[in-house]
């Protein structure tokens, strides 16, 4: 490895981007969306017509009202200062939960409802009945098959891409690229284990994890953090940091990343040479680092690349793909990102999409520059993962020049 920059003083940082429509949103949902949550499922399931026996319908009633006030407290517990695993776990699980029940008392309640009543099945307290057994048991099975996706090893997604400026030297460089594996309450060590095995299978040049580790600070994760030290790469492993790191001591990240063998990009690039070709590549904090106020902990594209020759191809880790506009600009020729998880739980992925410019897959943005999104590695809070699988994904970057002459 050539290191060829240093991160740059924080009166170069750019300006703070303005809030997304998401995040606008998002200040608001907090206080709206529990009720919402909890309450959408109640009434459609329970009191629109279906006339169950008096017991059962306060039972029933009984459980929502307990969930709407559980949960929140749950997570509160788990994942405010107190940092409960045990809580965080009831109250991400919770949340999974209610959302896939939230999801399909929606659709079922109303296109269920009107097949059956232009169909003319039953009678209404029928066609309510049929919707509330309809509602649960898709919802189990998908909360099932959800839980399986979320906590098995991710299956290997390969593909090739092309850059037009590789030169004939580096065809066929393979970059493995996991990300998010938010290592977390529920105890996944083994699980990391078992991915860092897969990903030593793929004999990667080079391997790069492009943040949001863990919840929770490096201390607290290490057993789970530590078998990325096993990870084996031809060239070297790169790393930078995600938004999860800065509400979790990032400095604490960052160190033991560069403790397990992993080389930190922040804010500055490393030189891959190879048949006499070269690749820049380069690496930039997060986003939010500049709103953490730790001292240095920024996104500066401009330094990453300071020193690096303009002709030369980069190769950019950025953990959210909303730094694809920064990256154009400047002409990079593919970022690597993750953030969105592919949405994790259908149909999340139309909330992320008013945040990010991609949700998962290659995509291009501008003349030159390409942009691959993961759909991660791992799974952040409910356990699971609905019409979104983890990945672990190995690109092949291909030269319009073929391989170099033997």
């Amino acid at each position: 490895m050539t290191d060829t920059s240093d991160t740059r003083s924080a009166a170069e940082e750019a300006p703070a981007a303005p809030r997304s429509p998401l995040e606008r949103v998002m200040r608001y949902l907090p206080l709206i969306a529990p009720v919402l949550l909890w309450a959408v499922p109640c009434w459609v399931l329970v009191h629109t017509g279906q006339h169950w026996p008096l017991p059962a319908t306060l039972v029933a009633t009984a459980v929502f009202v307990l969930g709407l006030i559980g949960m929140p407290l749950a997570m509160a517990r788990g994942h405010g200062r107190r940092q409960q695993d045990r809580a965080a776990i009831v109250g991400d699980t919770l949340l999974g939960a209610i959302w896939v029940l939230f999801t399909w008392s929606v659709l079922f309640g109303v296109l269920l409802r009107a097949a059956l009543t232009l169909a003319d099945v039953g009678d209404g307290q029928g066609r309510a009945r049929v919707v509330t057994w309809a509602v649960l048991g898709v919802t189990a099975v998908l909360l099932g098959w959800g839980y399986a996706e979320a906590r098995r090893v991710p299956r290997v997604r390969r593909l090739d891409v092309e850059l037009p400026r590789l030169g004939a030297g580096l065809d066929g460089t393979r970059v493995a690229l996991i990300t998010d594996t938010h290592y977390g309450p529920l105890d996944r060590a083994r699980w990391s284990a078992r991915v860092c095995e897969t990903v030593n299978t793929l004999e990667a040049d080079v391997v790069c994890h492009t943040g949001d580790i863990a919840d929770g600070t490096a201390e607290r994760r290490r057993a789970q953090a530590a078998p990325l030290g096993t990870v084996r790469a031809t060239w070297g492993r790169v790393y930078v940091t995600g938004n999860h790191e800065y509400y979790s001591e990032a400095q604490g990240w960052v160190d033991l990343m560069g403790e397990l063998g992993w080389e930190p990009l922040r804010n500055r690039h490393l030189l891959l040479e190879r048949g006499g070709d070269t690749l820049v590549v380069a690496g930039v904090d997060d986003v939010t680092a500049e709103a953490s106020g730790l001292a240095g902990h920024r996104a500066h594209l401009a330094g990453a690349l300071d020193g690096a020759d303009p002709d030369l191809p980069v190769l950019l880790l950025a953990h959210q793909p909303k730094f694809i506009d920064r990256a154009a600009a400047h002409g990079v020729d593919l970022q690597l990102s993750g953030h969105t998880h592919g949405g994790q739980i259908w149909p999340f992925h139309y909330l992320v999409g008013l945040d990010q410019p991609a949700l998962a897959g290659l995509s291009r943005h501008g003349t030159r520059t390409l942009l691959y999104t993961s759909r991660g590695t791992g799974f952040w809070g409910p356990p699971f993962r609905v019409f979104a699988p983890s990945e672990i994904t190995l690109l092949v970057l291909r030269s319009p020049q073929g391989p170099a002459p033997a």
